[in-house]
Order: C-alpha cells, then structure tokens, then sequence
C-alpha cells in the first residue's frame, strides 16, 4: 500500500460489459486463510493465491446452479464460513469447499438478485441471509436448508442490517429506484420460525446504494440524498446532501459517515440523529465512482472503474 505498484495480476479469459457499470467485475474479492477469493461477472469463482495470484481451484458457479447471468452481471461478494465459501448467483445460493472448490450445496431457487450472502444470528442461530427477489431468504450454513423467508415484491441489490436488538432490515427497489425499507421481526419457536413486518418506511429508500446502521437509527441515500431514520418506528429524522448515487462507510468510534460521492468527491457526514451536517468535503477522483471507500488504519484508499487514489490521514493526537 506504500507505492500503490502491482503485486501481481490474474485474468480470466471472459468478458462482461454493460453500459452503465461498463467492463469487468462488479464484486469485491474476501480475503480469507492466505487465499483471494473471486467472483466475476459472467460467475467464475476463483480461488487465488495471494502471495502470487496463482489459481488454487476454479469453478463457473453458473453452470453449478443451472442460473443465467443476470443484465447487469453477477454482482455478488463470496462469504467464506468455516470450510465453505458461498456465493449467490442471479439469487441462489451455493457452497463450495474451502480448500478444494467442490460443490458442497445449493440453496432454494429464487428470482433475480445482485446482494451477497451475509452471515447473521439471529435468536441464537448462525444463518446466510440473502435478498434477493422478492424478499429475503435464510438458510442453515451447513447444508443450505431454508430456515426462513420473506416475500416482498421488487428487486434486490443492497444488504440487509441487523439492529442491535436482533431486528432484521430489509429494502426493496424497481427499476424506477428505491421503494422503502423495512424492519422483520424474526423468532424462533417450537414450530419453527416466525416472520413479522414491525414496519415500513419510505424515509429511506435505498436503490443500490448502501445503508448502515448506528446507536438506533439507519443512515443511507433516500434516492440521491443521505437521510436518517429511527429504528423503533422507522420515521426519517433528517434529510440532506447531494452525493448523486454515492456509497458511504460508518465510522462508529467517532459517529461520522464517511461518503464518497458519484462524482468522486469524499466527504465527512455526521452520524447523529439531530440534523444532517457535513463536517468535510474534497475531491479525490476525477470520474464516476460507485464504489465504496476503505479505511486501513491512517490509509484512506478510494478507486472506481478508471484509477485508484490512497490518502494518509493525520492521527488524532493521545
């Protein structure tokens, strides 16, 4: 990360293109037991050396589960669990082992869905959670059994948030953009689970942009501004800021919001219920930016489809 030089580099021999997205991958890679795990595009899951990028195994995750490539690509992250990692392809599930990329499972078939397997517990039980559509569903890690699901008409592409009280918010979207959020009620009893709506709310409405959850309250892009909402009812508390379908990171130490804009500007929001303020905002790229930043220490690192830039920051004295 001192020079931002190349390590080394794989490539598959495919190609993916749409024209909002443009070419190449849409998912980030995890990074787990000295290994890089990949998902492209057009479904190849790689598992990669890396040290030397070198291909430990390699499986086309589409052909394993009978699913066709969506419009906008196979946009989901791997989710290493245990020996497992899992992706969701076009909206389902599959497991391969860790080491040797065998298919262990494939979970239910839903419709469509761009958002990544996510690991929970909820009322005790570890469980993947995924949206995809219409609605949620949940599986058991071990063999992709469904535990639970959820039907909510509309599309999926963001990830789901558990509040600190064990309630599980969902969003759905059209092609037109966000519709809502809303907040499950999700038990576990003698017959089984249990699935409530406890509400839903339009002060939110994410699209493909993410939201984060903090001391009560979800913070994310209602459309193409930031907005706030209180958990316990769902009502929106602030809205404010024009950041075009940016994405945001929570830094929760110090209560901010760290955003990068569509037009790859960063800024520094804070993460309070009272009002929107932005505490800071410069530019750091020069060309659309979708993508989220990362923060490594005193390293800020921000990238879209064109360049990459790293920013050291000054360290708050003791």
């Amino acid at each position: 990360m001192s020079t931002g030089e190349p390590v080394w580099r794989h490539r598959d021999p495919v190609r993916f293109y749409e024209s909002n997205g443009g070419a190449g991958p849409r998912a980030t890679p995890t990074l787990s037991h000295g290994r890089v795990y990949t998902l492209g595009a057009t479904a190849v899951l790689n598992a990669l050396d890396e040290g030397n990028g070198k291909v430990v195994w390699s499986r086309n995750a589409a052909t394993d589960t009978g699913r066709k490539i969506p419009d906008w690509g196979i946009a989901s992250s791997p989710l290493v669990v245990d020996d497992l990692v899992i992706v969701a392809v076009s909206g389902t599930l599959a497991a391969y082992d860790l080491a040797t990329g065998k298919p262990r499972w494939v979970g239910p078939q839903h419709g469509g869905s761009y958002s990544s397997p996510q690991l929970v517990t909820i009322d005790g039980v570890k469980q993947i959670l995924l949206l995809s559509a219409p609605g949620a569903v949940s599986v058991a890690p071990v063999d992709g059994k469904l535990l639970w699901e959820h039907t909510w008409e509309g599309g999926a592409i963001v990830q789901p948030a558990i509040t600190a009280d064990g309630g599980v918010l969902i969003n759905a979207m059209s092609m037109m953009g966000g519709v809502a959020t809303r907040r499950l009620a999700v038990t576990r009893g003698p017959e089984g689970w249990t699935v409530a709506e406890r509400w839903t709310s339009n002060g939110l409405k994410p699209f493909y942009n993410d939201f984060v959850v903090h001391k009560g309250h979800a913070f994310g892009f209602d459309g193409n501004i930031l907005a706030c909402i209180d958990l316990e009812d769902g009502k929106r508390k602030w809205k404010g800021g024009r950041y075009g379908n940016g994405q945001l990171v929570l830094l929760p130490d110090q209560d901010v919001l760290l955003v990068t804009s569509e037009d790859g500007e960063l800024a520094l929001v804070r993460a309070t219920p009272d009002q929107f303020t932005e505490l800071a905002r410069f530019p750091a790229l020069n060309s659309k930016t979708w993508n989220h930043p990362v923060l490594v220490h005193d390293l800020l690192l921000v990238r879209n489809g064109e360049e990459m830039a790293a920013y050291r920051l000054s360290l708050a004295g003791p």
